[in-house]
């Protein structure tokens, strides 16, 4: 045991990931349905 493995940045690096899933998600659903809530804020805008 003289050379002890350093786990230190592996967290990170996990969080790192599950942020860039995230970011792509979200880009995914924003890209599908963006013109639909494009759509739905110009009725609310054409009705006022």
């Amino acid at each position: 045991m003289l050379f002890l493995p350093r786990e230190e940045g592996q967290g990170l690096v996990e969080y790192a990931l599950i942020l860039v899933l995230v970011a792509v998600v979200v880009i995914a659903i924003l890209t599908l349905l963006g013109p639909t809530i494009g759509n739905v804020f110009s009725n609310i805008i054409t009705s006022i």
